[in-house]
């Protein structure tokens, strides 16, 4: 039974489960720099600002309810990366793993909105 004003368990474990996902699949992909090398700065540029977002699901985790609106912002990082992902994913150079990367994404992004919309305000 939820007490007032709480938010669910599982609402801290998802956004701190994101995080460290979030956090292990980035760092592996900032290890392997891109085959051109005008390609570095976007691809170090977008890595340094995704790792940033997860120290903010690590934070929300923290105390959903004081981060609730936060959670919004987490929806929109996720389908920023996502839906794009999901419709180059037939375009030539674009890697079959990008469709798993992207529908974990889009999973992540749907357990932070139902959790937006389970968490109470404050």
């Amino acid at each position: 039974m939820l007490t007032r004003g709480a938010a669910p368990k599982w609402v801290r474990w998802w956004f701190r489960g994101g995080a460290a996902y979030g956090a292990l699949a980035l760092g592996a992909s900032a290890l392997v720099p891109p085959a051109e090398p005008l390609a570095l700065l976007p691809h170090y540029a977008f890595a340094g600002t995704a790792l940033a977002f997860q120290i903010v699901f690590w934070i929300i985790g923290g105390d959903p309810v004081r981060h609730r609106p936060l959670m919004l912002a987490g929806v929109a990082e996720k389908l920023a990366f996502g839906v794009p992902a999901l419709l180059l994913a037939g375009s030539p150079g674009v890697p079959a793993a990008v469709i798993l990367f992207a529908a974990i994404d889009l999973v992540l992004g749907a357990g932070f909105a139902l959790a937006w919309r389970v968490t109470p305000r404050r």
